[in-house]
Order: C-alpha cells, then sequence, then structure tokens
C-alpha cells in the first residue's frame, strides 16, 4: 500500500525516481525497492516525505483517503475531494454566514 502510494505521488508531482531519490539524498534504487514494497522507508524519512508531497502522514500511511496539507491550521477547512465547485461555493457561504452571527453577537 505504501508503496503504491509513493508511486502515485511521484507521478502526480512529475518526478521520476531518481528525481525523488536526489531530493531525499537516496540512491534510485531505494526508491525502487520502496514502490516495489520490498523495503519500508524508516519513520524520519516517511516525514521527509509527507513534508515533500505536502500531505498528512495520516494519508501517507493509509490511514485517511482524504490527503491533507501536511502542515495545516485549525483555521483551514478541507472539502472531500468529490465536492463540486457548487458544494465549495456553499461551504464558502456558511462560513460567511457564520461569521455575520458572530458579528450581530458583538
Amino acid at each position: 500500500m505504501f508503496g503504491e502510494l509513493l508511486r502515485e505521488l511521484r507521478k502526480d508531482h512529475g518526478m521520476t525516481q531518481a528525481d525523488l531519490a536526489k531530493e531525499l539524498s537516496f540512491a534510485p534504487l531505494t526508491i525502487s525497492a520502496y514502490e516495489r514494497g520490498r523495503s519500508v522507508p524508516d519513520d524520519a524519512t516517511k516525514v521527509k516525505i509527507a513534508k515533500l508531497f505536502n500531505i498528512s502522514l495520516d494519508y501517507l500511511l493509509g490511514l485517511i483517503r482524504e490527503p491533507l496539507p501536511y502542515e495545516r491550521s485549525d483555521h483551514a477547512v478541507q472539502c472531500p475531494q468529490d465536492f463540486t465547485a457548487e458544494d465549495i461555493q456553499k461551504v464558502r457561504e456558511y462560513i460567511k454566514f457564520l461569521e455575520f452571527q458572530k458579528k450581530a453577537k458583538q
């Protein structure tokens, strides 16, 4: 599972195994071993990969299906990937409504 996800992330970012290996200071064969499931990176390497692709470790480890950013705040709202532009607009409108309510209470 980890290897498949790593391959997808790498390809989605237009990187070759050699490109990723260079970013992580590894040999390309190490990346190949990760992607084929023959080897698993240590925790420090997993953190480097998560930071590089700006994804959460939970996503990288397959614990969640929605790719959250590595660095996020409580103020960030992550919509599901299947949300349409219309759905996202509704979320924005709801946020504006909540802001309006908060200001009205002050």
